[in-house]
């Protein structure tokens, strides 16, 4: 009766080692997913700055010149295709994020046009209000290279804590699932040609 006590007390034990070790290793996924959901929300908040700023700079832009009507149609065109695009940040796929970064990087084209037309208007150039929205818009560029890198590091953190043995087994039992990075644009590891 008594060796049977003491191991039903160790069977006992080792489960209940194992329930808080599974536990603890559950709630650590948990937390590495939410800062991937946080770091996404981080992400759009900048990417819906910039789209914020971009009515602003295009009616500053309407109001001070005779200015090329397809260029400011191509740029409200790509901020709707842009903000029209959003991705469930449970659902961070290869394929959902390629779909964004591909709207996204559609209207930063679409400003690169409207920047380089501007060129052509001394006048705007100089005015207060259209250099302040080109500054800040600027400055949202560089918050989105942040962002980025801050949502691909807590992908990373993420991705490499459901991969690891024995973390992999509760990954799959419980359904955690490999989230994307954002990528580099085709080409963007050649420097660009300058000409003078």
């Amino acid at each position: 009766m008594k060796k049977s006590l003491i191991t039903l007390i160790i069977v006992a034990g080792v489960l209940l080692i194992l329930v808080l070790w599974g536990s603890s290793k559950y709630n650590s996924m948990v937390t590495k997913e939410e800062g991937v959901t946080a770091a996404w929300s981080q992400v759009e908040n900048v990417y819906q700055r910039r789209a914020d700023l971009i009515p602003n700079l295009v009616n500053t832009v309407k109001g001070y010149a005779d200015f090329e009507q397809k260029t400011l149609t191509d740029v409200i065109e790509a901020r709707s295709k842009a903000t029209g695009i959003t991705v469930d940040p449970t659902n961070l796929n290869e394929a959902n994020l390629q779909q964004f970064q591909q709207a996204q990087e559609g209207l930063s084209s679409a400003l690169s046009r409207l920047m380089v037309v501007v060129e052509r208007y001394p006048d705007l150039k100089a005015n207060q209000n259209f250099m302040d929205l080109q500054a800040q818009l600027e400055g949202t560029e560089n918050r989105i290279a942040t962002e980025r890198r801050n949502f691909n590091q807590a992908a990373q953190d993420y991705n490499t804590q459901i991969r690891r043995f024995p973390s992999n087994i509760f990954a799959g039992m419980f359904g955690f699932e490999k989230k994307a990075y954002f990528q580099s644009e085709a080409g963007a590891e050649k420097a660009p040609e300058v000409k003078f």
